[in-house]
């Protein structure tokens, strides 16, 4: 082991995503409002269900759940992307890579499962409304978010029990914003193929497998809301479309990119701008838009904060505006 850390490199070099200077300010300025987006939107939806009773339904507990896990994964490396634009040399450390590794892993295994639990509970809602109540309990929620979290701790500890006794003596440049394990995985001193293909391929099939199981679900849903009301179909539909846009805008960058390893193509570094910086700034736009409980509860929010504002500043009210005059 000691000889292990004498020869392994101190910090790798990101190559980023571009060397011109025009697009690194067209970057910094585009991902600066993205993740500022993101995080004022994520917030906006924990505030709202958290804060209002009526949203106090096992739905909107996943979905709250959803934005705390967007916020963590859009903040592993963004914020690290953006200040590195205008750095000279973009560097991490080895621990910062194991890290960002270790959390990117972390996030995106307890994702899929909350997505999966996210359908389930779609799925009952509309399969079996009846025994709703009952089976999506609270216990149950919560051991649904609790099961999330330790599979995805599961998940990204299996991948980092073979890297972290690699060695890495050079070259140490990843092409890319971020650490990734199939970029890492490269710079290893011996021969890491098969370790490699088994790992990464592992995590792809993984989510292709996840995919195709949310993807049966929503077509049992679909065929189960033929026969409901309209009103109700109408309803039932908009949820399950906003579920599913969701679904494929985080699944599809992740079958792409594990399931074909080993390449350092341009569209690698697109897609993993996508879900890491995209795909959680969409999910609060998708679910307010089409969720009309959400929609109606934040425009309450945010108007009683406008009237109470008015209140409490006795200058902003007619009785105040009065005074002032004499």
């Amino acid at each position: 082991m000691e000889r292990l850390n004498h020869s392994r490199v101190p910090e790798f070099v990101l190559l980023g995503l571009t060397d011109s200077p025009e697009l690194q300010i067209f970057f910094f300025v585009a991902f600066s409002v993205f993740y500022l987006m993101t995080m004022l939107g994520n917030c906006l939806i924990l505030f709202t269900v958290l804060s209002t009773s009526h949203l106090h339904s096992p739905m909107f507990f996943l979905l709250s759940n959803l934005s705390l896990i967007d916020i963590c994964l859009s903040s592993f490396a963004t914020p690290k992307m953006i200040m590195d634009f205008f750095a000279h040399h973009k560097t991490i450390s080895f621990e910062g890579c194991i890290s960002q590794i270790f959390l990117l892993h972390l996030f995106t295994g307890t994702e899929i499962v909350l997505l999966i639990s996210m359908s389930f509970d779609r799925y009952i809602a509309i399969c079996k409304p009846l025994y709703y109540s009952t089976i999506m309990s609270q216990k149950v929620c919560v051991g649904l978010v609790v099961t999330s979290w330790t599979v995805g701790f599961l998940h990204t500890m299996s991948q980092l029990v073979f890297i972290l006794y690699l060695p890495f003596c050079g070259p140490n440049v990843i092409d890319s914003f971020f650490c990734d394990l199939p970029l890492v995985l490269q710079l290893a001193c011996i021969d890491t193929y098969v370790l490699g293909v088994f790992m990464v391929s592992t995590s792809g099939v993984i989510a292709l497998i996840s995919l195709l199981l949310l993807f049966i679900s929503y077509i049992v849903v679909l065929v189960t809301i033929r026969g409901h009301s309209s009103i109700g179909s109408s309803k039932a539909l908009s949820t399950c479309t906003s579920h599913f846009i969701v679904v494929l805008m985080f699944f599809g960058p992740c079958i792409l990119i594990y399931v074909w390893p080993f390449t350092n193509f341009l569209m690698d570094k697109i897609l993993s701008v996508f879900y890491t910086i995209f795909t959680p700034f969409l999910n609060p736009l998708i679910y307010t838009l089409r969720n009309q409980e959400v929609r109606t509860a934040v425009k309450k929010k945010i108007s009683n904060q406008y009237f109470s504002f008015g209140k409490i500043n006795p200058h902003y009210t007619v009785k105040g505006l009065e005074r002032s005059r004499e």
